[in-house]
């Protein structure tokens, strides 16, 4: 059985040590094939040695964690990105998922979990830590306590509740228009009418709906 390639992008030396040892001694599953200490090297680095799965932290010096994401899906598709940060926080999560990343995970997450996302990505699967998870989900509770009337999905059109799926996914309005052969100003016509309907106002708001509603999955283990 082929070993799921990982390539590790942080810019401390002794973390990367330590998720090396890691996923190299608690399980054979796993192959180190690189390392990057910030995201530029990592774009550069997932383009030679093409690794099935790239652990991205956040917040280095030069290129964007999320624009480097979006480079490495775009010049090898089949590579996954899964973000391993210390920032709990929904605008970082939300950026993640826009930008194409596969999983979202904390450092503080015990070793399993972490064994466990890097494998549930590889096989095409979506991971966010529960910690992240359950952030998105008590700010609809407490936005729902807070509207009279709840927003309800049934008032969508099929067009509509395609377009929610996929933005929720992270794809953006242009990607959006290829997948579905339409224009672009005719699918933010279907988004502004659908997060109206919604009473939904931003990004992370559309997430957690979509979570919360099971238009999309995210498997959390643990």
């Amino acid at each position: 059985m082929p070993k799921i390639k990982c390539l590790l992008t942080d810019d401390h030396t002794l973390f990367r040590q330590g998720v090396r040892r890691l996923l190299e001694t608690e399980s054979s599953d796993f192959e180190v094939v690189g390392e990057a200490s910030d995201a530029g090297q990592a774009v550069e680095k997932a383009r030679e040695l093409r690794p099935d799965v790239v652990l991205m932290d956040i917040g280095m010096q030069g290129l964007s964690s999320f624009e480097a994401a979006r480079q490495i899906r775009k010049n090898r598709p089949e590579t996954k990105v899964l973000f391993l940060t210390m920032y709990d926080d929904e605008d970082y999560l939300v950026q993640c998922l826009e930008a194409g990343a596969a999983g979202y995970v904390l450092k503080d997450t015990p070793a399993p979990q972490l064994l466990s996302a890097v494998r549930d990505v590889y096989k095409g699967g979506k991971y966010l830590s529960s910690q992240v998870l359950g952030k998105l989900v008590e700010d609809f509770r407490s936005r729902v306590r807070d509207t009279k009337l709840r927003p309800r999905i049934s008032t969508l059109t099929p067009r509509e509740r395609e377009i929610l799926k996929l933005l929720a996914e992270g794809n953006s309005v242009k990607e959006i228009a290829v997948i579905l052969g339409l224009s672009v100003k005719t699918v933010e016509a279907h988004k502004f009418n659908l997060m109206r309907k919604l009473d939904i106002h931003n990004k992370a708001q559309l997430v957690t709906y979509a979570i919360q509603k099971k238009i999309i999955k995210i498997p959390v283990n643990g």
